[in-house]
């Protein structure tokens, strides 16, 4: 597979400004990751905090890599002002996941269902580095969505096109299966074909209902996702 990308190969320097915003986004996502590492879990800060490249209205992602109940994240979030939830599932055959948005620019999420090995790739695919390299100020290579993969430099960061590189060299680089390469060259050429795409299933839910009881409801009215709850092998699985 030969994905078009935009742009060319080149060495990005980072401003003074560049590297202020990278600093206060990744201080504000430590607050969040210290409460959620307190206790027991390893979250991960994914996409362009991991890699560097952020602007001033990127997002701060974060994501909890294993099943947990939910009221224990937000009793440990209860600090920080929690302005929505919701359940997601990218595509009828994804995981089935739980949103907390916290001030509108965090989202703190968490599977709700086991996730596959190409799931947590997915993460990974983007860059991704955990709570302890983030104490560390590490930076971790991932590929944007104009399907260029960025690598952290002492400077500011490097760009190269997917289209220079083999995919499995690629996959080598994140320490990701190719299969999700694949898979997200894929997706993101077909946003760029027809622009943004929608998701299978996003359903936001009160703030004082769990979402275990939520998705509990999804699953009874929804066929497509109970099928996806059957095929994880656990038919009651909120009953965490």
């Amino acid at each position: 597979m030969r994905p078009a990308t935009y742009g060319v190969k080149r060495a990005v320097k980072y401003s003074e400004k560049d590297w202020k915003i990278l600093r206060e986004k990744r201080e504000k996502a430590k607050k969040i990751m210290e409460k959620i590492y307190e206790i027991g879990l390893d979250p991960i800060l994914y996409g362009s905090l991991a890699r560097g490249d952020v602007k001033e209205d990127s997002d701060i992602d974060i994501f909890i890599p294993e099943r947990v109940p939910s009221y224990k994240l937000e009793l440990v979030l209860d600090c920080f002002k929690i302005a929505s939830k919701r359940i997601v599932q990218a595509t009828p055959n994804y995981a089935i996941k739980g949103e907390i948005i916290i001030n509108d620019d965090v989202t703190v999420s968490f599977p709700l269902v086991k996730m596959k090995r190409r799931e947590i790739d997915f993460y990974k695919f983007g860059g991704a580095v955990n709570y302890n390299e983030l104490l560390l100020d590490k930076r971790r290579p991932g590929v944007d969505k104009r399907l260029m993969l960025i690598i952290p430099t002492q400077y500011g960061h490097e760009e190269i096109p997917l289209t220079d590189l083999q995919l499995s060299e690629v996959a080598k680089i994140l320490d990701v299966c190719v299969e999700i390469i694949e898979e997200r060259v894929r997706v993101l050429e077909r946003r760029r074909e027809i622009g943004r795409t929608g998701i299978f299933l996003c359903k936001e839910i009160p703030l004082d209902k769990t979402f275990e009881d939520a998705l509990s409801e999804i699953v009874s009215r929804n066929p497509i996702v109970r099928r996806r709850i059957i095929g994880n092998g656990k038919s009651r699985f909120w009953k965490i």
